[in-house]
């Protein structure tokens, strides 16, 4: 875990010499004050948070879709005048004979009397005939001429049935739920970098702090051992190895300076912050890591379902379930409506669209060859599986919930064990100390004594931010992660 963290902070490290951005002003942190910041500005968030307010976008885009839809249509169009002409036969002479008409006009009006007869009722007898046809073609040519026309369109549709309209919205707001529970995710991926990142700037402080006694100290005893060897009362190997161990902590101080900046810059980082900015860390680590200590979190009960990654596998199998309810209504008819209202600014001589028309579309699935078929059974697959996917994660979360809770009983035994053998090895440096300025120890055996001793600091801190990591973990898990 510290590797990952040191391998990401080294990064930000090297971009942030780089960048040469400005430090800005001074900004103090406690723990919480760090995490209510890091949820306000973390950039990852933010993106979670616009991600939530584009899916419940697709929610209305969802139900908008079977909502009254209106549309305005303009089209103008010319036909440069060109004139359409109707012509109504061939010009043959007629041959119409004296008893084609006598008959024509008994036929009529069943009388004799010629005067009765108008050359209407002939036009009606004579309709649709050999001889009308004759008539008509020797007729002139009829011509309409096609002006511009310019018309506006209004359609206005609404989709009265359909089933996969309705599911497609539960759909969507199944979405929603699944964004909210990834922006939940994130903020509590978010709070552990947070935590983990300022425990990790404490104990580099701590560690750096323990180098800084060593380094005074062994200073003091080189001091003292070279006078000692200006007086003949030691010898001068006794002071090139207090030199020797001395250089090796002054780079050993160096390194871990550069290890302190790389931190704060991960934190910075984690926090939103440039990656200059100037940050101080108001809370200690002996203040944070008492409540580390505490046994509770090991008897809590643990249920899978109130883990954020297992509700997102259970919404996200709920949204197949969905998507394979869809499917099936496939098989199902859909009904919509369209009113149309055309309105005729320039029209031709010759227009047949009408003003108004209103129809209703049904459409009703009667054959796929198997399609739909083939559909609906994916679809029962997919969901299948993705609830099969929770039930596999609840019983990893398990298993998981067990090893974290050793691993944490693990690291507080752990922690004990290695503070006690600070106490230890500082006795032990502090007794081959006196024995040397009596002259009853080595040079060796003091800076032997020593880096056992920053040893054993060392092996201590790293037990303590194992019980960190090991808690926060566990808190995770259980999705009950506090500062403290």
């Amino acid at each position: 875990m510290r590797k990952i963290f040191l391998a990401i902070a080294a990064t930000i490290f090297i971009t942030s010499a780089v960048s040469g951005q400005d430090t800005g002003t001074q900004k103090e942190f406690g723990l919480q004050e760090a995490v209510d910041y890091a949820l306000q500005h973390n950039k990852d968030l933010k993106n979670a948070r616009q991600e939530l307010t584009r899916t419940e976008r697709s929610i209305w885009e969802a139900i908008s879709q079977g909502l009254p839809q209106a549309n305005l249509l303009v089209d103008y169009m010319t036909y440069f005048n060109y004139e359409l002409a109707f012509e109504f036969g061939s010009p043959e002479d007629v041959n119409i004979t004296p008893d084609m008409i006598n008959t024509a006009i008994s036929n009529t009006l069943d009388m004799p009397q010629y005067s009765m007869v108008t050359p209407q009722d002939l036009n009606i007898y004579f309709a649709g005939s050999e001889v009308d046809r004759q008539i008509q073609g020797m007729l002139p040519p009829s011509t309409i001429l096609m002006s511009d026309q310019l018309t506006a369109k209004m359609q206005v549709s609404q989709l009265v049935f359909s089933g996969q309209y309705i599911v497609g919205i539960q759909t969507a707001k199944l979405g929603k739920i699944i964004a909210a529970q990834a922006l939940d995710n994130s903020e509590v991926t978010t709070k552990e970098s947070v935590i983990n990142a300022y425990y990790l700037v404490l104990i580099s402080e701590r560690s750096l702090g323990f180098v800084d006694q060593n380094l005074e100290n062994l200073e003091k005893i080189f001091s003292q051992t070279k006078k000692m060897v200006e007086a003949g009362m030691a010898e001068k190997l006794d002071a090139d190895q207090f030199q020797i161990t001395v250089n090796q902590l002054e780079n050993t101080k160096k390194m871990m300076e550069r290890n302190l900046e790389l931190n704060y810059n991960m934190l910075r980082f984690t926090l939103g912050l440039p990656a200059g900015a100037k940050l101080t860390l108001t809370d200690h680590l002996d203040d944070l890591f008492t409540e580390m200590e505490s046994v509770n979190l090991l008897m809590e009960t643990f249920n899978p379902e109130e883990n954020i990654t297992y509700q997102i596998l259970e919404s996200q199998a709920e949204i197949n379930k969905k998507l394979w309810d869809m499917e099936k209504w496939n098989y199902g008819p859909s009904l919509a409506a369209f009113y149309n209202y055309n309105f005729k600014i320039l029209t031709t001589g010759f227009d047949m669209t009408p003003t108004h028309l209103l129809g209703f579309s049904l459409n009703v699935p009667i054959f796929s060859s198997g399609l739909r078929d083939a559909r609906v059974d994916q679809a029962r697959i997919e969901y299948e599986i993705a609830d099969r996917n929770a039930e596999i994660l609840g019983d990893q979360l398990e298993l998981q919930n067990r090893q974290l809770k050793y691993n944490l009983q693990s690291s507080l035994e752990n922690y004990a064990t290695q503070k006690e053998n600070v106490e230890v090895a500082r006795s032990i440096l502090e007794n081959y100390q006196r024995k040397y300025e009596q002259g009853m120890a080595s040079s060796m055996d003091v800076t032997q004594s020593n880096s056992n001793y920053l040893d054993a600091q060392s092996s201590y801190l790293n037990a303590m931010f194992e019980v960190m990591s090991a808690r926060i973990q566990l808190e995770k898990l259980i999705n009950n992660l506090s500062t403290l």
